[in-house]
């Protein structure tokens, strides 16, 4: 936090040299906070994007993990490590207490306090079948953990192209659809011909050999035909939870500056 430039920046305020406003500025970039050697914690992350930082969880120790987490906490209602496995997260368990484990997404979570703001608008997730489930869950709980509504569809890929369509309102209530699909990746290009709304693509791993792990849905994504599809990286659900908080918290700035005027 550097103290001492917290401090006289607060002074220069005090002493009217500068405006709240450009005081607000400047908090957006103080340093960051050590963790020991081995991590440094960003905590004005949420204050310059609108969300927090979050811990990735592959590569680092369960005390790494545990560590980060409850100096996170200080100061954060909300500390979220993502791609956390089950034998990672009983560790946690036993050394973060309040840890909340969500399996199929592999978050863990721990709360300090009431959630955060919450944001008009409705996410709604689809995805092709069930073994797309981790990816999708992966974005619904981080999408529901940084304060927006969600609607989930699962299993309503083309190979059953009825089962989507009996689920219409789904897509005709969304304001951000993300579709979660591997195998040939169809389903956002269907969706996106259906829909009024952005549509994000997430391509997953799953399929058989010449999907070659997510790389054959991640160029049907890219390819469609359909407009108004963007496309994240393989098995990225959380990535496209983040795009589509983006986009809906721009959409409520402007209709806030809307009033004003």
């Amino acid at each position: 936090m550097q103290p001492e430039a917290l401090q006289s920046l607060l002074e220069s305020v005090a002493r009217g040299q500068v405006s709240p406003e450009t005081a607000l500025e400047k908090l957006k970039y103080l340093s960051f906070e050590p963790v020991e050697e081995f991590a440094k914690i960003d905590r004005h992350r949420q204050l310059r994007t609108g969300f927090p930082e979050i811990i990735w969880g592959p590569g680092k120790t369960p005390e790494q993990i545990a560590q980060i987490m409850k100096a996170m906490s200080q100061g954060s209602p909300v500390v979220m490590a993502t791609r956390i496995e089950p034998a990672v997260a009983e560790h946690l368990e036993e050394q973060v207490p309040g840890l909340i484990y969500y399996p199929i997404a592999r978050i863990c979570v721990l709360k300090t306090a009431e959630s955060g703001a919450s944001y008009d608008g409705v996410i709604s997730i689809l995805t092709a079948g069930t073994a797309d489930l981790p990816v999708a869950e992966e974005a619904a709980v981080t999408a529901e953990l940084c304060g927006f509504q969600v609607q989930r569809l699962w299993d309503v890929g083309v190979a059953g192209i009825h089962r989507l369509l009996s689920h219409r309102q789904v897509i005709d209530q969304a304001d951000v659809l993300i579709v979660v699909a591997g195998m040939e990746g169809a389903l956002p290009s269907v969706v996106a011909g259906m829909a009024d709304c952005p549509v994000i693509a997430v391509p997953t791993s799953v399929g058989y050999g010449a999907s070659f792990g997510g790389i054959a849905p991640l160029l049907t994504m890219l390819n469609s035909c359909a407009t108004g599809i963007g496309v994240v990286n393989i098995d990225n659900g959380f990535g496209a939870a983040i795009l589509a908080g983006q986009i809906l918290r721009t959409a409520n700035k402007f209709k806030r500056s809307c009033r004003k005027l």
